[in-house]
């Protein structure tokens, strides 16, 4: 299986690079600066240079030809302002988004942040990023031709991961290991009955293999 990561860079990212290539998947990351292309070849994946800021959907398409997921991981980051909230948060997801049902990719991964809402009041640049965030997942649920699933993680930790996470439609506000985001997702690409759902993601009591079967229904 071929997968595609944009954000290829990112904390998550290339963690979860790690687990697919130790499973035997082809991995590809999308990054737009080269020097950080060592990085993705020691975690086991192939960079590609793309910025998806500035590319057209059919040049987007081209990168995902083949691939059967595509995972979207990437972000302008916390640093960063209102404009690029909505240039990467907003508007390159719902590029790649549209480049992977032109590609016919099958399965999409988003990865959302809890309290994402279009209609999120407010005027503080956090506020900005939860309404483009939850712009990009509205979008996303449009695309009649992917098997989408939302992941929403709570508060970000670099903890080591437990792997013991709460994985449901709701669960509050809480923290959770990047470890344990990128090993959710991992899963969830093997779990496809997972199609359709937006899940919250905590740390918790129930083992990651676990609770995506239960949100399964398996």
């Amino acid at each position: 299986m071929r997968i595609v990561i944009a954000g290829g860079h990112g904390q998550i990212a290339l963690r979860l690079e790690r687990l697919l290539a130790a499973r035997g998947y082809e991995v590809a990351g999308i990054i737009r600066d080269p020097e950080q292309g060592d990085d993705l070849r020691e975690a086991g994946a192939e960079p590609v240079l793309c910025d998806l800021e500035s590319a057209s959907v059919e040049h987007v398409a081209g990168i995902l030809q083949g691939a059967e997921t595509a995972v979207f991981a990437a972000g302008a980051g916390p640093g960063s302002g209102v404009a690029r909230k909505d240039t990467v948060d907003r508007g390159a997801a719902v590029l790649f988004t549209d480049a992977a049902e032109r590609a016919r990719v099958r399965r999409f991964l988003m990865v959302s942040s809890m309290g994402a809402d279009s209609h999120h009041p407010g005027d503080e640049v956090f506020d900005f990023y939860l309404r483009a965030k939850g712009e990009a997942d509205d979008h996303l649920r449009t695309r009649l031709g992917l098997e989408w699933t939302v992941l929403r993680p709570g508060s970000l930790t670099d903890e080591p991961g437990t792997g013991r996470i709460r994985l449901e439609a709701h669960t509050g506000p809480g923290p959770v290991s990047r470890d344990d985001v990128a090993a959710v997702l991992a899963e969830l690409i093997d779990t496809p009955a997972t199609a359709g759902l937006t899940l919250e993601l905590v740390e918790g009591t129930t083992p990651v293999e676990v609770a995506v079967k239960d949100v399964a229904g398996n």
